[in-house]
């Protein structure tokens, strides 16, 4: 068996979190600059003082597609963007597609098997 490196594995990851922080960044700057720091489904309006509650949806939904122009870009509060979110899995399930979870097997084992032979034994 071939043995793990920790320390090239931490700076894998380590990477790649920086990478999307990188990445997150850019893009939230840009959209807070080009659009007004109001949510776009529920129209509640935000400051400084409360501007980390307003976040920038992907409206196609891939992180990945930051066009310089903003055009996949909307801001949403906490709330409407968890929503749409939840929308988005919902609209996916109809057509058969679940994210987020792996194939699961169907268990094998029962614990309570040999239960009466068990007790039988004790008494």
């Amino acid at each position: 068996m071939k043995k793990i490196d920790n320390e090239k594995l931490d700076r894998v990851v380590a990477k790649a979190h920086k990478d999307a922080q990188t990445r997150g960044h850019g893009y939230r700057e840009k959209a807070l600059k080009l659009y007004p720091w109001i949510c776009g489904r529920c129209c509640r309006e935000f400051t400084h003082a409360n501007l980390s509650e307003l976040t920038v949806h992907h409206i196609n939904h891939d992180h990945d597609d930051n066009p310089e122009n903003g055009s996949n870009w909307e801001l949403l509060c906490l709330y409407c963007h968890d929503n749409e979110h939840q929308r988005y899995t919902e609209q996916l399930a109809n057509h058969g597609i679940v994210l987020g979870e792996s194939e699961q097997k169907e268990a094998t084992h029962n614990p309570f098997a040999d239960l009466k032979g068990l007790l039988d034994k004790k008494t």
